[in-house]
């Protein structure tokens, strides 16, 4: 049990650093993107934007997501997870708190799932979070332009 809190925290830790680095390389791709220092926007410009911070945080979500599957693969048993895909399957339904519970591990290996998810909550809230201060940027900048024509 303490093995696996272990692995498990080392796994959160992990995954926390790649969200704060692709996050913190994202703001500041945009924080480098003319058209969001400027208050002269059009709907195909804050489209752009939102749709690629979407791909950015989904790609991000799929590298953690991956990152707890390698894990498992190498951790559990394999009678439990058989295949790669069978373990990044139950990574995504874990990490989204989806929980089919269609694969279950044994007795000795639950904490980790029950780890992963909130791992996985922690980290899809903050991406939420990240999504959120884009278009409030975006809105501010639009209503800014909006009030000066």
């Amino acid at each position: 049990m303490i093995r696996l809190s272990l692995v498990g925290a080392a796994l959160v830790a992990v995954t926390i650093v790649i969200q704060a680095g692709i996050t913190t390389w994202w703001l500041q791709v945009l924080s480098r993107y003319r058209p969001l220092q400027r208050s002269v926007h059009n709907r195909w410009t804050n489209m752009r934007v939102l749709a690629s911070t979407g791909v950015v945080l989904l790609a991000m979500h799929l590298l953690q997501i991956l990152t707890w599957a390698t894990t498992y693969r190498w951790l559990v048993p394999g009678d439990e997870l058989q295949t790669f895909e069978k373990a990044v399957y139950f990574s995504f339904v874990t990490f989204t708190t989806l929980g089919y519970g269609d694969i279950t591990l044994s007795e000795s290996y639950r904490m980790l799932s029950g780890i992963q998810a909130m791992n996985g909550i922690l980290l899809v809230g903050w991406s939420t979070a990240v999504l959120f201060a884009i278009v409030q940027r975006i809105w501010s900048l639009q209503v800014q332009q909006d009030t000066q024509t």
